[in-house]
């Protein structure tokens, strides 16, 4: 065992310094080699450390029996931080790992400096350890039952946040007061100094927060709810500001999963091939690039579209056609400069929206299809624009429903009025309706949800007792 970790050390050292001569620029990585057991559950979190809840649970239990049965396996985990953690199954063969090293390097360097990423948390995992402990202090001040349910009505929104958060929250809030010592100077010791003194001028708490002077419409349900429900307790704005910023952070990740694959697969072809160049290694690396990199049926391989998309564009900028060379400019030989820049500003809507040609359609053999008369799955589509633009369509707000708060105050009654910006996809009515129950535990006041069903505007109504609609 000695000698194999020994060999994988050489071999990272190898791997790095393939890496960084090809121009990448990762984060240091710490690499850790686990069981399984550890594998799915870092999977099933998400984050190393995070709050227990019984969803969690649900997914570990999922992913493990899956490993087990050998339906499925996770073969790495990388963790977005600064330095970075990558961890690599134990009963992965020597080249297996080497793969994974070289692909989780192509992850890192698309972390570090992708924009979508440019306001990630690097101390995540950090920052998660503390919301667990707070939570577990909740749990025990408040009983362990009474955070589970809140948790429950939180997560049943906690996609429901806005991907610009930053931008539109930093511009549109007031700057926080500044903290003065008594002596005029800023202090940034003042609350450890004044540890156990009221501050001075607070004679009543402060007051209880209102929707005020909103501009809506209000996309982040999460930080709305949080910051303006009537109902909630500190201990609860706080549980749900601490899963907003979570999901903060992984937002990047679902912009981008398709680059972001498809640039580590792109890597790790290029790494490994250096790397086995010579070696008898090199024919069952070949084997295990192509099942990462081939198409699954019935489904989209996101390393395999990212994958070949970064390719067409190296191809296509070094080797311009005729018409390309005269009509953009292209001199030729630009495409690996042409791939950092698209790595650098683009999301997978983006991505896909400039960079997914006619071509790379028909060798890839996309098409769209759907279930016809409520019978059987058909192909309904195969021009290439229209399968370019469904595959966008599909990643609209990561494939979750548009829902957006539209007034706070509805009916004068500190009500809650959501709508649905539907774009041709239904809600799903049972579980909408259930949805609005747990929203109604988070405001406190009646829910209603403006949507459209059989082609029919839709308003569904709940009261704290029971569902209308009209």
């Amino acid at each position: 065992m000695d000698k194999e970790f020994a060999a994988l050390e050489e071999a990272l050292e190898r791997i790095w310094e393939i890496a960084r001569g090809f121009g990448l620029d990762p984060f240091p990585v710490n690499f850790e080699i686990v069981p399984a057991t550890v594998m799915y559950e870092i999977g099933s979190y998400a984050l190393p450390g995070r709050f227990s809840h019984w969803t969690f649970g649900k997914a570990y239990h999922r992913m493990k029996t899956m490993y087990d049965f050998g339906l499925s396996r996770i073969y790495e985990v990388v963790i977005n931080t600064n330095p970075a953690y990558g961890f690599l199954l134990e009963t992965n063969s020597p080249l297996q790992n080497k793969l994974v090293m070289a692909h989780v390097l192509g992850h890192v360097d698309f972390f570090k400096h992708n924009a979508y990423f440019a306001h990630t948390n690097r101390r995540m995992v950090d920052e998660v350890n503390l919301h667990a402990a707070r939570i577990e202090e909740y749990e025990f001040k408040y009983g362990r039952k009474t955070v589970e349910a809140f948790l429950d009505a939180v997560l049943s929104i906690e996609e429901h946040i806005d991907p610009n958060f930053f931008i539109r929250k930093e511009r549109d809030l007031p700057p926080p007061p500044e903290k003065k010592s008594t002596s005029g100077r800023e202090n940034p010791f003042e609350d450890i100094l004044r540890l156990g003194e009221k501050p001075a001028g607070e004679t009543a708490p402060p007051p209880k927060r209102k929707p005020g002077e909103l501009v809506y419409p209000e996309k982040d349900l999460v930080w709305f709810i949080a910051n303006y429900s009537p109902v909630l307790e500190e201990w609860q704005r706080d549980v749900m500001m601490m899963i907003h910023d979570e999901m903060l952070y992984f937002v990047p990740q679902m912009q981008t999963k398709i680059m972001n694959e498809g640039w580590a697969s792109y890597w790790h072809a290029r790494i490994m091939r250096e790397l086995c160049e010579g070696t008898d290694e090199f024919v069952e690396f070949a084997e295990l690039h192509a099942s990462v990199v081939s198409p699954h049926k019935g489904q989209l391989n996101p390393y395999y579209l990212g994958y070949k998309i970064f390719e067409d564009i190296e191809r296509r900028w070094d080797n311009p056609t005729a018409e390309e060379r005269e009509a953009y400019g292209r001199p030729g030989g630009q495409g690996r400069e042409k791939i950092f820049e698209v790595r650098e500003v683009e999301s997978d809507v983006s991505f896909l929206r400039n960079y997914l040609t006619e071509e790379l359609v028909e060798e890839l053999d996309l098409y769209v299809y759907e279930l016809v008369d409520d019978e059987e799955w058909t192909i309904t589509e195969k021009r290439w624009e229209r399968v370019r633009d469904q595959l966008v369509a599909n990643m609209t707000n990561f494939g979750f429903p548009y829902i957006e708060v539209t007034d706070g105050d509805y009916n004068r009654n500190r009500e809650l009025y959501l709508t649905h910006r539907f774009e041709g996809v239904e809600l799903d009515l049972k579980y909408a309706r259930k949805v609005l129950e747990y929203i109604y535990t988070l405001w406190g006041r009646p829910v209603h949800l403006e949507t459209r069903a059989d082609n029919e505007p839709l308003v569904l109504h709940y009261d704290g007792s029971s569902h209308d609609e009209d």
